[in-house]
């Protein structure tokens, strides 16, 4: 974006002219001239730079099924990949069971991280031991004007509100194969989430199947609500009902810092496709989909976080590692295993 200024506040040649008109003592003749003339800058407004070519990490997620254990010890599905990737950003996996010196490093050079779904321990897990250490590295470097972006889906939302909180609010919110409209709070229409949603897609949003749940477990609204530290580091943008009535939040954003969560899976309208799944494609879905990849990948841009080498940044690409075909024994058609 550019910062254009009009001719009226700077000259031609970076010069603030202040005109009037000039009338002699009689009255008889009024001239045109300049009565001011300040001599300013000609050098222009220095903008932040934006990072065109942005690098999104994605924690690794310990793998749960007996039958996907023989390729490795943990994955990322291909879907995750896939939906970073469509937002224009490129992937390194993070793997666990690193030091903590390795995890800084790979910190100082990625430009944000997503926490996808899984099946782990919120507390004791590595899994989570792990994303607690990048959640804290964010969250001071973004209040030291560091911009770094966090993403939690499913259960990396879920994560993400016990980060903040400090416990585990967690109750029974089954919301098991089944596809809800969100039901938007006051605040969504101010959020930086939803700010590039056309009306018609935001209405749709709100009216039509778009999202994707598959989870057991999620925070209810009067939980959320009552935990002040939550509460008062997220904005609640969406919630919906549960199988058993409850209502659960289902969108949230940081208020001051760039952390985002959703309790549904936004990959999966476009990169998911085992029909014994609930999962939605129609031309909306896709399109919700479509913009929130693109909205988190734009976070990304916004880091200046880098690798010091070139080759060490080609070594950490995901492109260095091939995924396995696994749609005969779970819900995704490719995953990667490290």
């Amino acid at each position: 974006m550019e910062h254009i200024l009009s001719e009226g506040a700077l000259g031609r040649r970076g010069f603030s002219v202040d005109r009037c008109v000039c009338v002699d003592r009689m009255g008889f003749s009024a001239l045109l001239c300049a009565c001011v003339v300040v001599l300013c800058s000609a050098a222009p407004v220095k903008l932040p730079q934006r990072n065109d070519r942005p690098i999104i990490g994605i924690l690794t997620q310990e793998v749960d099924n007996e039958s996907m254990r023989k390729f490795g010890k943990t994955y990322i599905p291909s879907s995750y990949v896939k939906y970073i990737e469509s937002g224009g950003a490129r992937v390194v996996p993070i793997r666990l069971n690193q030091s903590l010196a390795e995890h800084e490093q790979i910190f100082r050079s990625i430009n944000g991280l997503l926490l996808i779904g899984g099946a782990v321990d919120l507390q004791t897990s590595e899994f989570a031991h792990t994303a607690g250490i990048y959640f804290r590295l964010a969250l001071k470097a973004n209040d030291e004007g560091d911009y770094f972006p966090i993403w939690g889906t499913c259960l990396g939302f879920q994560l993400l509100t016990v980060l903040v909180a400090g416990e585990n609010l967690l109750s029974k919110t089954t919301a098991e194969n089944v596809t809800y409209p969100l039901n938007f709070t006051a605040e969504a229409s101010s959020s930086r989430m939803f700010t590039n949603f056309p009306s018609d897609l935001r209405k749709a949003l709100s009216q039509e199947p778009l999202t994707g749940n598959f989870h057991h477990y999620g925070v209810t609204k009067e939980a959320f609500m009552g935990n002040e530290k939550l509460s008062g580091f997220f904005s609640v943008l969406s919630t919906n009902i549960a199988q058993n009535g409850l209502e659960f939040v289902s969108t949230m954003e940081g208020r001051k810092h760039p952390f985002y969560g959703v309790q549904w899976h936004p990959e999966v309208n476009r990169f998911q496709w085992d029909p014994r799944y609930n999962f939605p494609h129609s031309s909306n879905a896709v399109r919700v989909s479509s913009l929130l990849a693109e909205f988190f990948v734009n976070e990304g841009r916004r880091s200046s976080h880098r690798f010091s080498e070139a080759a060490e940044e080609s070594g950490a690409l995901i492109y260095n590692y091939n995924p396995v075909y696994v749609a005969n024994i779970s819900a995704y058609e490719q995953t990667y295993f490290f």
